[in-house]
C-alpha cells in the first residue's frame, strides 16, 4: 500500500480531536456560540490567516496559541506522510527497474518481446508456457499493469522499443529472437531496422497489416512476417474448406489448454542420430513421436521437406519436427541432442 492505514487514521483522529477540543475552548474561554468557536478552530487549525471572529481576550488569545501549534503539527505530520509515500512509491518502481536489468544482464539466447498489446501478451504467455526467457519492452503503463496481475514476476522494461538505447538495455546483442508486435506498421518496421542493425544473426518476427507492410518488413530485416488479418482469413476460410484438418490443428494448436502441439528438436554435433537415416533414428520407439518433417541446415525456413521418407539422412544442424506433448519433445531433444 501507498498510504499505510493506522497512520493515516491517527492523524484523521488527531484532527477531529484537536477541532473538538478548540471549539470547547473557544465556547467556554470567549462564550461565543457554537458555530463561531467551530469557525475559528478551523482557520486557526488550517492557519489560512483569516481576521478572528470576534475579538480576543488575553485568555484566548493563549487558546489561539496553543491550538494553531496543534494544527501545525498535524498538518506537518500529514504532509510528511505524503511525502513518505511518494519516495515509497518512487523507491519501488526503481527497484523494480533495477532488479529487472540486472535480471536481463545475466539472460543469454532469450527473446526480446515488442509491444504488450493483445498478440504481444499471448506471445509472452506462450513463451511462459514454453519455459522460454523472454524480455517484453512497452511503455503502456495500463497494458504493463494488466499483464503483471497475471503474471507478477514478468521481466519488463518500461521504455520505448524503437530506440536503440532501450534494445541493448534489453540485451539484444546476448538474444536469439525479437518479436515485434507493436500497434503501428511504422514502429515495426524501425524496430526491425534497429534490431537487424544490432544483431545480424537475430531471428526478427514482425507483425504486419496489409501486404505492401509485408514486404517491408521482409527488407527491413525480418525473418518472419505475421499478418492478423491474413492468418484469420486463412483459417477461417480453412475451417469452411478442410474442417476435420482445421479441428484437428485447433486442438493442437499451441494455446488450446492442451499440451499436443507441434515443435522441433534439433541434432546435435555429438548426436548419436547424426549421421543416421530416419529409419535407423527409431525416434518413433525412443519417443513416441510422430516425425511430420525434417529442415536441413542451412535451408530456408520454407524449404522443409514434409512426410521425410525413411531414408533421410539426419545431420548435425538439422531440425526435426515432431507431432506431440512437452514431455515427449523435451525427451526427443536429449535423445537426438
Amino acid at each position: 500500500m501507498i498510504f499505510r492505514g493506522s497512520q493515516v487514521r491517527m492523524i484523521v483522529a488527531f484532527f477531529i480531536a484537536l477541532t473538538l477540543v478548540g471549539a470547547v475552548g473557544y465556547h467556554w474561554i470567549e462564550g461565543w456560540n457554537w458555530a463561531d468557536s467551530f469557525y475559528m478552530t478551523v482557520i486557526t487549525i488550517t492557519a489560512v490567516g483569516y481576521h478572528e471572529v470576534h475579538p480576543l481576550s488575553q485568555a484566548g488569545r493563549y487558546w489561539t496559541t496553543f491550538v494553531l501549534a496543534g494544527g501545525l503539527t498535524g498538518l506537518a505530520a500529514w504532509f510528511a506522510l505524503i511525502t513518505a509515500a511518494m519516495v515509497r512509491m518512487d523507491l519501488g518502481n526503481q527497484y523494480r527497474r533495477r532488479k529487472t536489468r540486472k535480471e536481463v544482464s545475466r539472460m543469454r539466447d532469450h527473446v526480446i518481446v515488442c509491444g504488450g498489446g493483445r498478440m504481444g501478451v499471448q506471445v509472452v504467455h506462450e513463451l511462459q508456457d514454453a519455459r522460454q526467457p523472454f524480455v517484453l519492452i512497452d511503455r503502456d503503463e495500463e497494458a504493463i499493469r494488466s499483464l503483471r496481475r497475471v503474471s507478477p514476476d514478468v521481466r519488463v522494461i518500461e521504455d520505448d522499443a524503437t530506440r536503440d538505447r532501450v534494445l541493448e538495455e534489453a540485451g539484444i546483442k546476448r538474444a536469439r529472437a525479437l518479436v515485434t508486435c507493436l500497434s503501428g506498421d511504422t514502429d515495426n518496421l524501425y524496430v526491425c531496422l534497429s534490431a537487424r542493425h544490432l544483431n545480424p544473426d537475430l531471428v526478427i518476427v514482425a507483425r504486419a497489416e496489409g501486404d505492401r507492410a509485408i514486404d517491408k518488413m521482409r527488407r527491413a530485416g525480418a525473418n518472419h512476417v505475421v499478418s492478423p488479418n491474413v492468418a484469420g482469413a486463412v483459417w477461417v476460410a480453412s475451417v469452411l474448406v478442410r474442417p476435420a484438418v482445421a479441428s484437428f490443428l485447433d486442438v493442437t494448436a499451441p494455446g488450446s489448454h492442451l499440451s499436443r502441439h507441434l515443435d522441433h528438436a534439433t541434432v546435435g554435433a555429438g548426436s548419436q542420430v547424426a549421421g543416421s537415416t530416419l529409419a535407423k533414428a527409431r525416434i518413433l520407439d525412443a519417443t513416441g513421436l510422430l516425425v511430420v518433417a525434417v529442415r536441413k541446415l542451412g535451408t530456408p525456413p520454407e524449404a522443409v521437406l514434409l512426410n521425410p521418407p525413411g531414408d533421410t539422412v539426419l545431420e548435425p544442424g538439422d531440425d526435426v519436427i515432431v507431432l506431440g506433448d512437452d514431455e515427449q519433445v523435451a525427451k526427443l531433444r536429449e535423445y537426438v541432442g
